[in-house]
């Protein structure tokens, strides 16, 4: 039995009920519930505290002064100041469970692909762990599919006590900058906080950089357990501030990266299906070979390595060593730089890339595997940050030889309009109205040596057009292209 008074962190008076279960949903409540009123971007919480309470709820949620409404049932009201970060304490502590080891992840790019690499890892020592987020849970059998990067807090922790009960102590997950303004990681216990970057995105939601940077601050300063540590990458602009953050906090820290003192890559060579690395970590040196393209997809790579080490007791430390032997078997994360076989003198690319950052690095990964052309296909969402639609174009057609602007997920947007919007950055781009239509004519486009990066949509399954999500798959397209203009192709014929 879980009284409300167990629940919240202010004092309850007076009338302190059983609670059954918790939620900001007044559709889902229930008899016995918990109904928190969150004030949200088109609705307001409070407006449907009578529909919770007529559904059997015995208790609200709600920021001081909220004005309750009468009922036929006595029910108790909790008033707090950040009804967000009270409702995260809230289902922690009446879920309870959660796994042993959590690594959070964020950055405006690499949040996947950390995590997996961290999940592939352990898979690789024989721990069984399970990896959140963008491409649903994995490690698990089978994946299932997440709405959010970072779900509701509710949510959240009833995954992490289903987690711990299904017998995984090792979690890595995504921690967006969204889910840490909302206060929806607040009570997980979270080990190991790593940052990858901060870049253009997300600005229609945080308005500026610095309230972007200040929000996934949060994660090291506030979210991370006081004996946790933080993975910070040391070529970022944001390492002196969060490092200081971090020290500020009272929270140790390791770094990463070309500039790092902890987790140092000293030198990088590509090869034709991944890299060479010369490594320096923690004083000691490593020669690798990572079956992964791009300098980014290497930092990533330590980035969970550096995770790992965090999990890690003092006793477990002195076998690190193998965990960087293991790098050398780590697999592409769907939809990040994944090839698509069957070109016989070409390369195709699928991509995540819808950031400027994250563009540009994969446009750079590329350029050193390229023995001709490098082409370039993107589109921006509709209904997004506007301000970075020039700035895709430019840099697409900047770092690639053939920019190729299209549609991506234009929601309630005129497609034609957002391309416009994008061909001011770069006027002499070759515009292609429909994602379909613009990946066969870049596909058939291609000639021995080309190189051709599809980016924006990496894993995604639907292209969002008015309110309706439409199957689509950029490298089951590309497949199609590929196989409409070489229907005889033999892999063993490609250059």
């Amino acid at each position: 039995m879980i009284k409300l008074s167990d629940l919240v962190s202010v004092s309850v008076e007076g009338f302190d009920p059983e609670i059954t279960n918790v939620t900001s949903d007044s559709r889902l409540a229930r008899r016995g519930f918990l109904f928190a009123a969150l004030s949200g971007v088109s609705q307001n919480g409070a407006d449907f505290i009578e529909f919770a309470l007529r559904a059997g709820a015995v208790a609200v949620l709600a920021k001081h002064g909220t004005p309750m409404p009468e009922s036929d049932h006595e029910f108790a009201v909790v008033y707090v100041d950040e009804p967000r970060r009270e409702l995260a304490s809230v289902a922690a502590r009446f879920y309870k469970q959660q796994p042993e080891h959590i690594v959070a992840v964020t950055g405006t790019n690499g949040k996947t692909s950390s995590c997996e690499f961290v999940r592939q890892l352990w898979a690789l020592s024989d721990i069984k762990g399970i990896s959140v987020g963008t491409l649903g849970v994995r490690g698990a059998s089978g994946i299932k599919q997440v709405s959010m990067t970072t779900p509701d807090p509710v949510s959240l922790h009833a995954n992490l006590a289903d987690l711990k009960a299904a017998g995984f102590e090792h979690l890595a997950m995504e921690a967006s900058s969204h889910g840490l303004d909302q206060y929806r990681l607040d009570g997980v216990r979270v080990q190991v906080a790593a940052f990858t970057n901060l870049s253009h995105d997300h600005l229609d939601y945080h308005q500026t950089m610095e309230e972007y940077g200040k929000a996934k601050q949060r994660l090291f300063t506030e979210v991370l357990s006081e004996y946790g540590i933080a993975v910070l990458n040391a070529d970022s602009n944001e390492f002196e501030r969060l490092s200081t953050a971090c020290e500020k906090a009272g929270r140790k820290y390791i770094s990463f990266g070309f500039a790092a003192d902890d987790i140092k890559i000293k030198s990088c060579k590509p090869m034709p299906d991944g890299q060479d690395l010369e490594l320096s970590i923690f004083g000691e040196d490593y020669n690798i070979t990572l079956p992964l393209v791009g300098k980014f997809q290497a930092k990533n790579a330590l980035c969970a390595l550096g995770c790992i080490y965090g999990c890690l007791d003092a006793a477990d430390r002195s076998h690190f060593a193998r965990y960087v032997e293991l790098m050398e078997h780590l697999c592409g994360v769907p939809g990040r730089l994944q090839l698509i076989t069957g070109h016989p003198s070409a390369a195709v690319y699928v991509d995540y890339a819808h950031t400027p950052d994250a563009l540009s690095n994969v446009l750079e990964a590329l350029r050193p595997h390229t023995n001709a052309r490098l082409i370039c296909l993107v589109g921006c969402g509709g209904d997004r940050d506007k301000t970075k639609r020039p700035v895709m174009a430019r840099i697409a057609s900047e770092l690639a030889d053939l920019a190729v602007i299209t549609d991506d997920n234009p929601r309630s947007e005129d497609p034609a309009q957002i391309r416009k919007d994008m061909l001011v950055g770069a006027p002499e781009a070759r515009e292609i109205g429909g994602r379909r239509a613009a990946i066969e004519w870049a596909v058939g486009e291609l000639k021995d040596g080309d190189v051709l990066v599809i980016a924006g949509k990496g894993h995604e399954q639907g292209q969002i057009i008015g309110d309706k999500v439409q199957p689509f798959d950029d490298r089951e397209e590309a497949k199609a292209a590929i196989e409409k203009f070489y229907p005889t192709h033999d892999d063993s014929k490609r250059k």
